[in-house]
């Protein structure tokens, strides 16, 4: 029904629009994904300053109106992520976490525990980003925390991979390989489509399946990249989705 609304929110895209608008992508955590229109938000002296950009944390008062776009009446910031923004790595990888965002969740209704994932995500690049780094992929903290990050993601979202028994045969030993046909691990005898999956690649899953995301676990560079791969397959058989791949490591 038309009128305002309150919603906490993270700006996960902005887009120029006329000579002074921006039209913003936000995730929320009482409405899922909004789509939004700031007025007059890039002349000088506008109210929101430089705060409707990509990783602000917001307090916002919207208008829902007869459109397919609301129209931004308020904004407060909650976090800026000021350390986020000074990273370039970091930056990178605030990205990649609100286009898998964008595109993986596109409903509008709330899923709080996707919201709560990326506010921690982003957290964690703004101020621990130095703690955990292994140096490769997804910026400041890593590609495992990122990896972690996305696994989490997938299964706020509905399609986290079967990673306790064999996706095709339910056979709990034995588990070599992965089919983002089958949607998860897949043992010896119904390896046939899939891949190869190592011990170090399929622990490395179910532990940061389990773990909360500061703590992500650790792997050799390898096991990582396995288990990008059964991410990125398991996505695109399932939530028909393609998301953004992760750098190689440079070489030394």
């Amino acid at each position: 029904m038309p009128g305002k609304f309150k919603t906490e929110a993270v700006v996960l895209r902005s887009i120029r629009y006329g000579e002074a608008d921006r039209v913003l992508h936000l995730y929320s955590a009482t409405r899922g994904r909004i789509g939004a229109i700031a007025k007059g938000v890039r002349r000088p002296r506008s109210r929101f300053g430089g705060r409707l950009e990509p990783f602000f944390r917001l307090d916002l008062v919207l208008h829902e109106g007869r459109g397919d776009l609301a129209t931004v009446t308020s904004a407060h910031t909650v976090t800026g992520h000021a350390r986020l923004r000074a990273s370039g790595p970091a930056l990178d990888a605030a990205a990649r976490a609100c286009d898998a965002v964008l595109r993986l969740l596109d409903a509008e209704e709330a899923n709080l525990a996707a919201y709560n994932l990326l506010c921690r995500y982003l957290a964690i690049l703004d101020g621990e980003s130095s703690v955990r780094g292994d140096g490769s992929g997804d910026g400041a903290v890593g590609l495992a925390a990122a990896l972690a990050f996305r696994l989490k993601l997938a299964l706020a979202a509905g399609f986290a991979p079967e990673l306790a028994s064999c996706a095709r045969c339910g056979e709990v030993d034995g588990l070599v390989g992965f089919s983002g046909d089958a949607g998860g691990v897949v043992c010896e005898a119904c390896e046939r489509g899939g891949f190869p999956l190592s011990a170090e690649a399929h622990a490395f899953m179910v532990e940061a399946l389990g773990r909360p995301l500061a703590q992500s676990p650790v792997a050799g560079e390898r096991a990582l990249r396995q288990a990008e791969r059964a991410i990125t397959a398991t996505l695109e058989h399932h939530a028909h989705v393609q998301l953004r791949g992760y750098p190689r490591r440079l070489a030394a």
